[in-house]
């Protein structure tokens, strides 16, 4: 069983997480996949530049839907190989109260590869 204990973790353990804000450049279906997926490609800006991730949202959004929306990503996890495609970034979101991921944004534009704080 999981307590609030176990879950606690330090401030500095937290900011070890690199959490950005990035805006996608490019959305495609990825059929190779074992469940409905595409592949973005999420511009980060300067110092980080352009990664891919692979994404189950295709319940909420289609690709032309993705094209230019600012996403939150965890830029520092090592790649994830998934079938032929390496995804660099763990797009974030949350389920909704049937499982499927909604995006998580934010409400004004931010400079792409502005770190959450």
């Amino acid at each position: 069983m999981v307590t609030a204990t176990s879950l606690t973790i330090t401030f500095d353990q937290f900011m070890a997480v690199d959490i950005r804000i990035g805006t996608v450049v490019s959305a495609d279906a990825f059929p190779e996949a074992r469940k409905p997926a595409y592949k973005l490609v999420v511009d980060f800006g300067p110092e980080i530049g352009r990664k891919t991730s692979s994404v189950q949202i295709t319940q909420h959004y289609s690709p032309a839907q993705l094209i230019g929306r600012q996403v939150c990503g965890v830029v520092n996890l090592p790649p994830r190989r998934i079938g032929p495609f390496a995804s660099e970034v763990l797009t974030l979101g949350f389920a909704d109260k049937d499982g499927y991921i909604v995006l998580i944004n934010a409400d004004q534009p931010i400079p792409n590869g502005a770190r959450l704080h």
